[in-house]
């Protein structure tokens, strides 16, 4: 069954907001896996928009303690992002300092109001190699952001990643009209998993949609669900909404 990794990005957007701590990202985190999250989700920015270094800290304290053995913990973000004067120590260094189960690598760059691309692997890659190369000695699962083409998931499969994570925004716009883009996702799934590599998906995945491309690309090892779950437990909870999407991965048809 496709695990759920729920993003708490915008729980920390919310409490950024104002000079508060609430809502607590720790209680989100807290609830989501009560009500049956497999993972944990952030991606921390160099302007700290939403999630934070002491988050991202302070849920690798929450996740190492026994209760929580099962439950991955999953830090997004562009590798090549380097220390900030605002105290963003790098992504890397805050990696290597929470030891997160996956680290999913994004080509996003800080202007970005979101993540919209995945990794054009095309030309001299030695810098990320080296990076995928750190992470895979850490015992860090890496998975890369990627579109749904064929060329670059080969690339990615040669640079050592584990995983690649689909970006399936294009997927979510096109709802509704959506067979073409849907069949390019599952061949490109097809063609990464002869070579070796596992499939995650994120980005616009809903409670409309989220079940009918998981049941075409199966099978599908994670999503990772953030701005559409979040949005939904304004009007439903988030444990209630958390199980919404959990029964739809249960059941995808």
């Amino acid at each position: 069954m496709t695990s759920l990794s729920v993003n708490l990005n915008k729980v920390a957007l919310i409490r950024n907001s104002r000079d508060t701590t609430i809502p607590s990202v720790i209680e989100a985190a807290r609830t989501s896996i009560a009500a049956g999250a497999d993972g944990i989700t952030v991606h921390p920015r160099p302007d700290m928009r939403h999630i934070r270094p002491t988050d991202v800290t302070d849920l690798a304290t929450l996740l190492a303690q026994p209760e929580f053995a099962t439950i991955e913990f999953n830090i997004e973000g562009n590798p090549f992002e380097g220390p900030q004067d605002n105290g963003f120590p790098g992504f890397m260094a805050l990696v290597k300092q929470t030891m997160p189960e996956q680290c999913t690598l994004v080509p996003d760059n800080p202007v970005q109001l979101t993540s919209d691309h995945g990794w054009d692997l095309a030309g001299d890659n030695a810098s990320l190699a080296a990076i995928i190369n750190q992470l895979k000695a850490l015992n860090i699962r890496v998975s890369l952001f990627m579109d749904p083409v064929e060329s670059q998931i080969e690339l990615a499969a040669n640079l050592g990643a584990d995983r690649i994570e689909f970006y399936t925004g294009p997927y979510a716009d096109a709802y509704g009209d959506h067979q073409a883009i849907l069949s390019r996702f599952k061949e490109a799934a097809v063609f990464a998993r002869s070579l070796g590599l596992g499939i995650n998906a994120g980005h616009d995945l809903n409670l409309e949609n989220l079940g009918e491309f998981c049941l075409a690309v199966a099978p599908v090892d994670e999503v990772s669900i953030g701005h559409a779950l979040i949005t939904d437990a304004l009007w439903s909870g988030l444990a209630p909404t958390v199980r919404r999407y959990k029964a739809i991965l249960e059941n995808p048809g």
